[in-house]
């Protein structure tokens, strides 16, 4: 592994696994196993804010890899600039972080990686469920404004299995971080991912945040970024996290916790995509 220059308390490093797909690992210096995540990018690729969130993680005390799902495609600059969009394939993505998670296992001494955390941002909201469906050693589901669009019910040429049968399969709690504000998803839609859920007894902790937009964490882009919500919302994923971790959520048992804040006027017509 080729070493970057490492944050204070956190060191970084490019790795490549399975098929060819590359990555971004951040670990905490300090000695020991940690509890570990995988963090899935949005649209644009492995872009600097996935590779910040990462750095973020490692200073909360987890191992924390960012795989490239987009790792094959040739047009890896109009990807990160949003000039054009590419599918990825629910078994694609399964294998890949299927791939690695035994990666972590076998190469990554400081993860312990006997049940790893996945979280997913818009795009890639659906594949943490994907991969929990698949695999029983995914201990949490980390979903932000992702998995909840028409389209993620939809079955597709890549999305061969329908989301009702996908979350039936999991094992896992599931976090889901939503906007009002979203103008690819509204709280109807939301409410179904909910009632999907809870139709198949799954734990979970959703929370739509008042007057958010779409992409609200990525402190990239100026005109959605929102600091006080963002750092709520990264406060609210890393105590699941250890919720997760400290027993929170048994195995005998079912929790539903749904947070919403919405205008009783509420209208998704007037939700609009901001830069």
């Amino acid at each position: 592994m080729a070493s970057e220059p490492s944050q204070p308390e956190v060191m970084t490093h490019r790795v490549r696994f399975g098929d060819n797909v590359d990555a971004f690992l951040a670990e905490p210096a300090r000695a020991g196993q940690h509890p570990t995540v995988i963090l899935l990018h949005e649209r644009y690729g492995l872009v600097q804010h996935t590779l910040d969130l990462a750095a973020k993680f490692a200073r909360e005390g987890f191992v924390c890899m960012a795989p490239n799902l987009f790792a094959r495609h040739p047009e890896q600059d109009r990807l990160a600039a949003g000039e054009i969009q590419a599918p990825i394939p629910d078994p694609q993505s399964a294998k890949d972080l299927g791939d690695g998670i035994d990666f972590l296992r076998r190469e990554v001494p400081s993860a312990d990686a006997s049940s790893v955390a996945v979280m997913g941002v818009c795009q890639t909201g659906r594949h943490p469920l994907v991969l929990a469906a698949a695999r029983p050693d995914v201990r949490a589901c980390l979903v932000f404004y992702g998995a909840a669009q028409p389209r993620d019910f939809e079955v597709t040429e890549h999305q061969p299995e329908p989301l009702d049968t996908v979350i039936s399969r999991i094992q896992c709690p599931v976090l889901g971080v939503f906007g009002e504000a979203d103008f690819l998803m509204t709280l109807d839609d939301v409410r179904r991912f909910r009632d999907t859920l809870e139709r198949h007894r799954k734990s979970y902790h959703i929370k739509i945040f008042a007057a958010m937009p779409h992409g609200w964490l990525n402190d990239t882009m100026p005109g959605r970024y929102r600091p006080k919500e963002a750092e709520e919302a990264w406060r609210l994923a890393v105590d699941f996290l250890h919720r997760v971790d400290s027993g929170a959520y048994p195995k005998d048992r079912v929790r539903w916790l749904f947070e919403s804040d919405s205008a009783i006027d509420y209208d998704p017509s007037k939700n609009v995509r901001l830069a």
